[in-house]
């Protein structure tokens, strides 16, 4: 996935605000999974949802207003009840801004954790 920098992302430096990686993570799930065929809004009115249990980010290098960011996500040791994000940020030049692991759990409407579904634990391996 890629996205532009633009002014709100920035902070008074124009350095991209280190909270907007999150938003950008989460996107990058997002498009990750509708890529999959499986949608998010979809899974939630099934009772199906995913959380995030643990967010672990680290800061490479800045990024600034008018950059353009490549967002590679993959899914490594996924579990029968959790999924393991990784997603390595990059810049217009291919260098590494940023590396993170998302831990999320699999939901009921109850927010009690269940099993992932077999028809999505297939479209996610």
């Amino acid at each position: 996935m890629e996205i532009k920098i633009y002014y709100h992302h920035t902070d008074c430096g124009g350095v991209v605000y280190y909270a907007k990686y999150l938003e950008f993570l989460e996107q990058a799930r997002t498009e990750f999974f509708e890529g999959r065929g499986i949608f998010i809004k979809e899974l939630a009115a099934r009772g199906v949802m995913f959380v995030v249990a643990r967010q672990e980010i680290d800061y490479k290098a800045p990024s600034f207003y008018g950059d353009t960011l490549s967002i590679d996500t993959r899914i490594t040791q996924p579990g029968r009840v959790k999924l393991e994000f990784i997603c390595e940020i990059k810049n217009q030049q291919g260098r590494p801004v940023s590396s993170a692991k998302t831990i999320m759990v699999c939901v009921n409407a109850d927010l009690k954790p269940q099993a992932i579904p077999e028809n999505i634990r297939e479209k996610l391996t």
